[in-house]
Order: C-alpha cells, then structure tokens, then sequence
C-alpha cells in the first residue's frame, strides 16, 4: 500500500519567508485552500497521522478521518532563528548547517537528530502502511527525511533536495521495505 507524505499547506509566516520550526502559526488563506487541494487529489486514507504543530494538523483535518498526533513528526527545532527571516541566517552559520548535519543551532537541534526521529515514526508506521494507505502530514525537513528514509540513504543527503509548500511524497510499502514512487509532486494545487 501506500505511504503519502503531505507538506502542510502555506502560513503567513511561510510566505513571509521566514524559518518556521517550532513556532505555531495558523495556515493562511492559500494555505487551507492547498489542503482542500491536497485532499480532493489523494484517495481517502484509512490512516492520517500528524505533527502536533497547528498547520499540519489543519492540512490533516481536511481528509475528514480522525488524525493521529505523533510529535516524531514535527519540523526541526531552529532554536534561536525560529521566525528568522532566512536572510538574516549569517552565511557561515548556513554552510555549516547545510554541510554538517550534527551542527545544532543555539537553543535548536541538528538534521541528524531530527532524521532519526522522524526514521524512528517512519519504521513504527510502516507496517500498518502494508494493509491500508496512511497520510503522513509534517513539515519540510520530516518530508526530506522521509525520503532519504525512503531511498535508504543518511541525513548527509537532506540538504540536497527541495520539498514545496504543500506538496506531496508517495511511498509504497511491501514486505520488501519502502520504494519511493513520486518526490515533492504539487501538479494537484490550482
């Protein structure tokens, strides 16, 4: 069957282009409207789990299934450049957040810590993903870690792609593990 993981839809502070971790806006406007889109695109899942931050659990509310909170699958802790806008990153602290995935940001944490959490959800859920078609909704670094998951690659690998704002990911599940089938599809927003 198949694994979808779904980018929440678009926030204020999405379109502000401002580092969004662990901070909790609302989806905007466009953002609910791409979660309707994203709904009326994917068959009904059986199954839809969640980050616990609110723009996820906006988009998952849209397939009108109970969703589950799993907080393996929330973005990547910023620490102290949470709502940053990303050009006030100073471009020495970006190369060595790109190039080292162990570099925890002041008061956040690294790539490698929060690809083995979202690894460690992605193994649990799984085997229920072998029966029925499970709806993962998170954020842009789970969605990255999910494919090197995926692809049964490391976390060196997540700065080397690029995951758009409500897009979708399709993973199928077989007793022989995960086959990635689409990357950061978004031919379904209008």
């Amino acid at each position: 069957m198949t694994m979808w993981i779904v980018r929440h839809g678009r926030t204020e502070a999405n379109a502000s282009g401002l580092l969004l971790g662990h901070a909790d806006p609302d989806l905007d406007d466009l953002g609910r409207l791409q979660a309707d889109q994203i709904a009326a695109f994917l068959p009904r899942p059986h199954r839809v789990v969640s980050s616990p931050l609110a723009r996820a659990r906006q988009t998952a509310s849209v397939f009108d299934v109970e969703v589950e909170i799993d907080d393996r699958f929330i973005e990547v802790d910023y620490g102290d450049f949470d709502l940053a806008p990303l050009s006030s990153v100073p471009a020495e602290v970006w190369q060595q957040w790109l190039s080292d995935v162990e570099y925890r940001p002041p008061n956040g944490e690294s790539m490698a810590e929060m690809f083995e959490r979202v690894r460690g959800g992605l193994d649990d859920l799984a085997s229920s993903a072998l029966d029925a078609d499970l709806v993962i909704v998170s954020h842009v670094s789970p969605v990255k870690a999910s494919l090197c998951w995926a692809l049964g690659v490391g976390p060196m690998a997540l700065s080397r792609s690029k995951v758009g704002q409500a897009s979708i990911t399709r993973i199928e599940i077989t007793d022989r593990g995960p086959s990635l089938q689409n990357f950061n599809q978004t031919g379904h927003l209008g």
